[in-house]
This record gives C-alpha cells, sequence and structure tokens, in this order.
C-alpha cells in the first residue's frame, strides 16, 4: 500500500489519532503549521476533489467541523482556517483526499498563500456565466 494515509487508516502507519468515525479518520499532521494542525481524511481512498463521491465528501465535511471545534475547544484558539488543496497545482502533495484543520491563535501566526487582487463586480460577469453553464 504505498498511499501514507491509507496506511494509517489501516492503522499500519503510526499516527496521533485525534477522531474516528465510520467514514473518516482524523491525525495530527507531522508538519504543524500551528500547535494543533490536523488532517481529516476518508477511509476509502478518493484522489482528490475530481474523484470523491459528494456523500464522502459530505462525511469528510462533518468530521472536520467535530476536529475544528475539538482543537478550537482543547486549545483555545480563537479561529481555525479549513484547507484543501486538489491537485498538484493547488500545492496538493498527498493524492488521497485531505482537509486540513488549522487552529489560529494570532492574525499574524500563517501567511495566506495567494494574493487576493479586488475586481468591480460588473467586470465578472463573463467568468460567472462560464461557470454556471459548465456541464
Amino acid at each position: 500500500m504505498s498511499c501514507i494515509f491509507c496506511r494509517i487508516v489501516a492503522g499500519t502507519e503510526p499516527s496521533q489519532t485525534i477522531h474516528e468515525d465510520e467514514h473518516a479518520i482524523a491525525f495530527l499532521n507531522l508538519a504543524q503549521a500551528t500547535k494543533g494542525h490536523a488532517l481529516v481524511v476518508p477511509r476509502a481512498h478518493h484522489r482528490d476533489l475530481g474523484e470523491i463521491p459528494v456523500e464522502t465528501a459530505a462525511h469528510v465535511m462533518r468530521a472536520a467541523v467535530e476536529v475544528s471545534r475539538r482543537v478550537v475547544g482543547a486549545l483555545g484558539a480563537p479561529g481555525v482556517n479549513l484547507w484543501h488543496a486538489s491537485g498538484e497545482t493547488a500545492w496538493q502533495s498527498v493524492f488521497h483526499f485531505h482537509l486540513h484543520v488549522v487552529p489560529r491563535f494570532e492574525p499574524t501566526d500563517l501567511t495566506p498563500p495567494w494574493t487576493e487582487v479586488e475586481h468591480p463586480v460588473e467586470s465578472l460577469a463573463g467568468l460567472a456565466e462560464k461557470i454556471r453553464v459548465w456541464c
């Protein structure tokens, strides 16, 4: 089994598990962005948003809500970021769908991964239409 998250789910790779249910498991990320940074993964292997069934994604999101509440409460974090990368160009490094739950203690404890560029709402009409009609 080459997927590290599949090995964690199977119990053959050590982890510090903080949540388990029928559909998902959450464990502390070895690369802690902030104290309590956790990963929530489905028990079944799905590469990314393009592969994961909507029902499975909903189960993972429910688990992420529970994990977020747990780490915020246990660690006293006043905020949390929920983050996902889907695809190599989006910085996905482990190709098993997962959500990052990152407790936030200060507004400056992390740097945003992108720079936002403000656009007038009218200038986004063509882009919105292209997305709406795609099937």
